[in-house]
Formats: structure tokens, sequence, C-alpha cells
């Protein structure tokens, strides 16, 4: 089961690193050979991240990827002040993300590929055993440059904000009706509108009130 699981991840990494290659863009294997895994016996990273780093050159729309397992985490982070704390407790939603592949079982294989979409310092380390790895060295920081660009398939635009549904069932209240040239009061017997629209409503309830006297 093991060598199959390590034969679907080098195939997996092999596919990527054909895309990328014919496109301009670099995938880097973090690690290496020894991947993004922690010794939890010596408490020491399976290679000094930071040495790998030092000797790659990063551009925008090229690819971490990460040959791990669900024991380490991945964590990117834009906010130096979080990557130096080993911990995602203050950390912002709008600059540091965690991928884990979708997998919550404990020592479960995982690739997990990074996209590199922003310019300038990117932030990478494991928060796992409360900040013990990434104290012990899965932690490791890079300068991505513009190179080539971002390609079209992460130069898309952000999706739109989420709007909640109106309430469904008996208890939801009908949309008010609006009438043209105004607009609906906050109760919804109350029609609005510009002084015009007002006097020629009064001068109709005055015509039909008329009426219906005689």
């Amino acid at each position: 089961m093991a060598s199959n699981t390590k034969l679907n991840l080098t195939v997996i990494i092999l596919l990527i690193t054909t895309v990328a290659t014919a496109t301009g863009y670099t995938n880097h294997t973090v690690g290496g050979d020894a991947g993004w895994f922690f010794n939890s016996s010596s408490n020491t990273s399976a290679v000094d991240y930071s040495s790998w780093a030092a000797n790659q050159t990063f551009n925008l729309g090229d690819y971490l990827i990460f040959g791990t397992s669900t024991n380490q985490t991945v964590i990117q982070t834009y906010n130096e002040t979080t990557y130096r704390s080993c911990t995602m407790d203050d950390a912002s939603d709008t600059d540091t993300f965690q991928y884990n592949g979708g997998n919550t079982n404990f020592d479960q294989s995982l690739t997990i590929a990074v996209p590199l979409t922003i310019e300038g310092k990117n932030y990478y380390f494991s928060d796992a055993d409360d900040g013990v790895q990434c104290q012990g060295g899965m932690a490791f920081e890079i300068l991505v440059k513009h190179g080539n660009g971002l390609p079209p398939s992460l130069n898309q635009p952000p999706p739109p904000p989420y709007i909640e549904p109106p309430p469904s069932g008996d208890s939801a209240q009908s949309p008010p009706i609006t009438i043209a040239g105004g607009s609906p009061a906050l109760d919804n017997g109350a029609v609005g509108g510009d002084a015009e629209s007002r006097a020629m409503l009064c001068s109709l309830l005055v015509a039909v009130a008329g009426s219906l006297m005689f």
C-alpha cells in the first residue's frame, strides 16, 4: 500500500512538472527528495529548508510542491510577524492561508501544490505540535520575482462576495412592490414617489371620492 501511495505521488508531481515546463514556469519540490517532513524523535526538520530555498529562483506563476503527510501543516503567509510567531492564532484571513489537501486523518500522505501569486516575500511554515515543528526548522521564506508574470489560469478576478439568500418557507415575507419613480416606505402599505406623483395620486383619490358621493 505504501509503495502504491508513493508511486501515485510521484506520478502527480511528474504531471504537474510536465505542464509547468511546457508553459515556461517552474515547480519547486520543497526540500527536494526529503520532502516536507519533521522528525518528532529528534525535533528536527528533514532538511534545512532555508538553505534549500536560498538555492532556488522563484517567479510568479511557479508552484511549490509539498510532498508531505497530514502530520505536518503547510501555512503560507505574507505577514512576517505571523511567520516569526510560528502560529496562525492572530493571523489575518487576508494574508495567511493553510493548505491541508482536504485530508484530516493522521499520518496520511499528501501532495500539496501552492501557486506563487504575490510578488515579494512569501513565508511558509508548519504550525503542527503547537509550533514545535516551526521552531524546529519547518519554516522558510522566499522572494518571488515577476518573471513572466501570472499565467491566465492564475490571473483571475476574485469571486463575488457571498450574499445570504432570502429566507424560504411560509414565514418569508413577499418583497415590497416598487412603483416607478419612487421607493417603498418602511411599511409595505405606504407608497413613495416625487411631488408630482403624489399630487396625481391625490387628484385621483378626490375624483373617485367625488364620484361615490353622487
